[in-house]
């Protein structure tokens, strides 16, 4: 399988500036498998280290913060060789380590030679910790589940990637590639990003395996509830999780605790909800008052969405039968398009800095499914799981910030065009999102 996160991880490695890696994801996103490939591909060899299989390996770095006596104990523990500039060293499941993340900054400040990586399932929760953390003395990077790009490799059909990556203007997209994208998306919303489910489909056809490796990974991340410090917060985590599809489902996908438990309080759930937050299982999306920058200032905290890590984790806890794909548009409509939303989340916040947002008003009821900021520009996103599109809400954003919108986006199941400052993008185009905002900008200007 090939991953993105590897060129990251290349610039990373033959950086004049590189840190310790911290590398964050949820259980089950290829973290470990990303690191020992890297590692296989790149250095001479590798020295790999998981403290949830040998907790005995935490105890070097509680009795010393010498580097080169931390590394002499495990190697002569593990038979492991380790070489400056030649090995690479993989911490792994250290999320309940302290001492071993804060050792990066030794690894930092007094033994740069040393190529190391840390994951961990829950850094994301670790790390929200208050603790002596190594501020400023390790570099991050991200794993989310695989793009649709990457199952389409994952799939063998390069030839219809490398179709898309030659894109280099806005017109209609060839049935000849429209239409195998389109089915290939479908399949793409029903096994998700998750490495496992993926190969599941790709490399064997098993529907009952995938079904069953989707089925493994949700009751994994319910098992990690259990590890709030706090055991009353865990019913709490596990309804939220629960009510997801839920929420999605409703016409408006704004978050309310009422759908978790009948008569539940912000300030009883806000913990737990977090909690998922900062390990990375959902997406908090707030509503937008205006579109101004930084879109972080804008943000009304009281009102917001939350989307799944994963569009098929997303599917299988909706218990939307795989037999759907073979039902036209069915997976793109189900629950008032819910997957086509989170799809689109996913891609977004893969390719933008700033996390997505929302706007709406009241009266009358306009909603815009998000906000991305690109460079200093605010652009509206509208996301339709059919072809029937009249974008009113669209309509009504540019009426109101008429000077401050350049482009409107719009995802739908019609072919890419261009029609004034109203791009419509492919929902199986949707990696591409930020290069076609760029060719379509720089249209626009040239008319």
């Amino acid at each position: 399988m090939e991953r993105f996160i590897m060129s990251k991880l290349l610039k990373w490695k033959n950086s004049p500036y590189r840190k310790p890696l911290i590398l964050k994801g949820v259980r089950q996103v290829g973290k470990t498998w990303i690191l020992k490939e890297f590692g296989s591909r790149y250095y001479e060899n590798t020295a790999y280290f998981n403290f949830d299989e040998n907790e005995e390996y935490q105890q070097f770095f509680e009795t010393t913060k010498d580097v080169s006596r931390i590394l002499q104990n495990l190697m002569l523990a593990s038979g492991q060789k380790i070489e400056p500039e030649k090995t690479f060293i993989i911490f792994d499941e250290v999320q309940d380590c302290p001492n071993v993340i804060n050792s990066m900054k030794y690894f930092c400040e007094n033994a740069p030679g040393y190529h190391v990586a840390c994951a961990g399932s829950l850094l994301g929760i670790a790390l929200a910790r208050p603790s002596s953390f190594p501020v400023g003395k390790v570099n991050f990077l991200q794993i989310n589940p695989m793009t649709f790009s990457e199952f389409l490799l994952a799939n063998g059909d390069g030839n219809l990637k490398t179709f898309l990556d030659r894109i280099d203007t806005i017109e209609p997209i060839p049935d000849a590639f429209y239409n195998p994208l389109y089915e290939k998306l479908k399949m793409y919303y029903v096994t998700g990003g998750m490495p496992e489910s993926v190969l599941m489909w790709t490399q064997a056809r098993d529907v009952d395996a995938m079904q069953e490796a989707l089925s493994g990974i949700i009751g994994a991340y319910e098992r990690d509830f259990g590890k709030h410090p706090n055991v009353s917060e865990f019913p709490k985590i596990s309804m939220i999780w629960k009510s997801v599809p839920s929420q999605l489902a409703r016409e408006n996908k704004k978050f309310l605790y009422k759908v978790v438990k009948e008569g539940a309080r912000a300030r009883e759930y806000e913990d737990a909800l977090q909690w998922l937050v900062d390990a990375r299982l959902v997406y908090k999306v707030f509503r937008s008052s205006a579109p101004g920058l930084p879109l972080a200032s804008y943000d009304d905290l009281s009102a917001f969405k939350i989307y799944l890590v994963d569009v098929g984790l997303l599917r299988r806890m909706a218990l939307l039968a795989p037999t759907a794909f073979g039902e036209g548009n069915r997976l793109f409509t189900e629950f008032k398009g819910a997957l086509t939303e989170n799809y689109v989340l996913q891609t977004l916040v893969e390719q933008f800095e700033a996390a997505p947002r929302y706007w709406s008003v009241n009266n009358p009821p306009y909603e815009v499914d998000f906000l991305i900021q690109r460079e200093n520009d605010v652009i509206p996103v509208e996301v339709k799981a059919e072809t029937n599109t009249s974008g009113k809400s669209l309509k009504k954003f540019k009426e109101k910030y008429k000077d401050q919108v350049k482009i409107r986006v719009r995802f739908s199941l019609g072919n890419l065009r261009l029609d004034g400052d109203l791009l419509n993008i492919p929902l199986f185009m949707a990696d591409y999102t930020d290069k076609l905002i760029g060719i379509a900008l720089k249209e626009i200007s040239e008319d």
